[in-house]
């Protein structure tokens, strides 16, 4: 790997890094910390990530890819963020907590396209460079995770101190983002116009029925999804699961392992087949998670976590090569910022709203009544597939690369 790709690399595991350090111990941290949290407020402070995947093409779009060099504008959102992190870590009540939280998503979630852009202008070949480069972000976010369970923060209820290792880390990546390759703005992003920034022009692929069921799948099964990033953490450690961040980090490893195996699956499974077994891993996922426990049933936990590599790869990696093939050469930026802003935006804004719902409706004097929990968005998932099965007729399409610039979770 040269000094370049080795630098892009570091970027990416400070990038993703930052963002396991607290995100998978959210839920955990609201329910049992200081605030005492509701399960609509949990819902609440998850919400920030889709406002801020609905705001990001705004922000990067209209002003850092016209006006500014990515990495300048890279650095000042996560020295601000840096701020926003140790404030939050010392709040008192939830309205200031979701203050800040909500204010870091919004400048945070830019960041991961601005990341994707500096590397991938710094390659000669991104098809080949890119994947390995983009594997530093998912091994960063499994180190968080490992870090936060072998110092049991968790067990010992400190987890605001994941929030003050993450404002250290995005102060690291602020200032290191200063001595990045410099990336001004293109000729052609300084004149494009709004619809192609927001990927309004990829309007046009849902014309087609193929196309139009996948994206209606795509939104639809972002709903159970919330789900897992919610209230994963909460449920593993209402159970007494010892290091469950560092448990939950599984996922990202068979997620990696996966990710390499994408184009030899692609290329056999087809886009129907793929798919579905992606929305499949989710039925089976919750299903495991409703009659797990942290004795015997131990090992039906483990699944659920390891199943997250077909879960996310499957569905959201596979969608994104097949939108990518869908769109063609002239409209694949806007298609992907489009199927973007519909799942991570619309879908999980949906499902955030939903999960709070679904935990209050399930939780009693006597404690939360995971198994029902979890049985929901199993059933949700359920009948997302078959409707997709019944009505998605396959597009062939070719693949010529490997997924690149998906989000980690």
């Amino acid at each position: 790997m040269t000094f370049t790709m080795s630098r892009l690399s570091a970027m990416m595991f400070l990038q993703f890094f930052i963002w396991g350090a607290w995100f998978v111990t959210l839920g955990t941290y609201l329910v049992q910390g200081p605030l005492q949290a509701s399960a609509s407020q949990v819902a609440m402070a998850f919400l920030s990530q889709s406002i801020g995947a609905i705001v990001a093409p705004f922000l990067v779009g209209l002003i850092a890819d016209r006006y500014f060099a990515a990495q300048r504008i890279l650095a000042v959102l996560h020295l601000a963020g840096a701020v926003l992190m140790w404030q939050a870590s010392t709040a008192t009540s939830f309205g200031a907590f979701s203050a800040c939280v909500m204010i870091y998503m919004l400048l945070f979630m830019p960041t991961l396209a601005l990341a994707n852009s500096i590397a991938m202008r710094h390659m000669q070949s991104p098809e080949k460079q890119f994947p390995p480069v983009r594997v530093a972000g998912s091994i960063g976010w499994i180190v968080a995770g490992v870090l936060i369970g072998w110092l049991g923060w968790e067990q010992a209820h400190r987890l605001e101190l994941t929030f003050k290792m993450a404002a250290a880390a995005s102060l690291v990546l602020g200032l290191y983002a200063l001595s990045l390759p410099n990336t001004p703005p293109l000729e052609q992003q300084r004149n494009a116009k709004l619809g192609q920034i927001l990927g309004l022009d990829a309007l046009r692929l849902l014309k087609s029925r193929s196309y139009l069921v996948f994206f209606l799948a795509s939104i639809a099964i972002c709903i159970p999804l919330s789900f897992y990033y919610n209230f994963t953490n909460p449920y593993l450690n209402d159970l007494g699961v010892r290091g469950a961040a560092g448990l939950q980090s599984l996922g990202q490893v068979s997620e990696v392992l996966l990710m390499l195996a994408m184009p030899f699956l692609f290329a056999r499974l087809g886009v129907k087949t793929m798919l579905a077994l992606g929305m499949a891993a989710w039925v089976l996922r919750y299903g495991l998670f409703a009659y797990g426990d942290a004795g015997a049933g131990f090992a039906l936990l483990v699944g659920g976590i390891v199943l997250h590599g077909i879960c996310y790869d499957f569905f959201f990696v596979t969608g994104q090569i097949y939108t990518d093939a869908h769109a063609g050469p002239a409209s694949r930026s806007s298609a992907q910022g489009f199927i973007t802003l519909a799942t991570y935006g619309v879908g999980m804004l949906i499902g955030s709203f939903l999960s709070g719902a679904v935990v209050e409706h399930y939780t009693t004097a006597a404690g939360r009544d995971w198994q029902q929990i979890w049985l929901f968005p199993a059933g949700v998932a359920l009948v997302v597939l078959v409707a997709f099965v019944f009505l998605f007729r396959e597009r062939p399409v070719s693949v010529s690369a490997a997924p690149s610039a998906s989000p980690t979770h």
